[in-house]
């Protein structure tokens, strides 16, 4: 019923792949809106276990789920909510080759992981195979989003953002987030996906996406291509 997308739309997105790689409170809402979207083939990754501790933001697994693994407990929630997707499951932390080559073979990728190893790893791969990302990260009452596009050569990328900083990890286990929260940020994800499927509307590419939900304020911070970027400079 929306023009802008209509049939041709909805195809593109029927013919598209989406890695996300986490299933935590971000991978598992930006999850559920894919799969209820009609993206047609989602590839989840995650190597833990759904914890008690996890339900009050992980949203895409229930309490008959503890201890079981979280690709396990998603897929087959995926699967109920939209019967004719594909997904497929990776147990394991993918690196190196394997992570390269899932990237490569998708369409678009979201980062719902809590780490920093993780993110450049994931975006180096991004940059290197030109596909696009969806990076989102969330703490407490404040949660920040961007889309790095490595199709365009002015688009910067996740280290243009951090350069070689490595800070001490900051984990929702650790620190805490007010559980909606996470749903806000990784329903976004979702919708940056989407849209970058359907070639539809602008993107956050170029911008950060900040979210204080204490005061309830957006903020949007303009993000240039660093000349000096280990990954994406010349």
């Amino acid at each position: 019923m929306l023009p802008e997308i209509d049939a041709e739309g909805q195809q593109r997105l029927t013919d598209a792949r989406v890695l996300i790689i986490g299933l935590g409170g971000l991978g598992s809402s930006s999850s559920v809106y894919l799969a209820a979207a009609g993206v047609g083939h989602l590839v989840l990754v995650d190597f833990d276990e759904v914890d008690i501790s996890n339900l009050q933001r992980q949203i895409v697994h229930a309490t008959k789920d503890i201890g079981r693994l979280k690709v396990d407990s998603a897929a087959e929630h995926l699967l109920e909510l939209n019967p004719e997707i594909q997904v497929t499951k990776i147990d394991h932390k993918i690196e190196n080759e394997e992570l390269e080559e899932q990237i490569k073979l998708s369409t678009v990728v979201l980062d719902c992981s809590d780490n920093f190893q993780t993110r450049f790893a994931i975006n180096d791969a991004c940059v290197k195979h030109k596909t696009p990302l969806v990076s989102g990260a969330a703490i407490r009452f404040e949660a920040q989003v961007s889309v790095f596009d490595s199709r365009h050569e002015d688009s910067p990328c996740y280290r243009c953002l951090y350069g070689n900083e490595a800070e001490v990890e900051q984990t929702c286990t650790a620190n805490g987030v007010i559980s909606p929260l996470l749903g806000i940020v990784g329903s976004i994800q979702a919708c940056e996906a989407m849209k970058i499927i359907m070639n539809l509307g602008e993107t956050l590419e170029g911008r950060l996406l900040l979210l204080d939900v204490m005061h309830m304020e957006w903020h949007t911070a303009k993000l240039n291509k660093d000349p000096n970027c280990p990954v994406c400079s010349r």
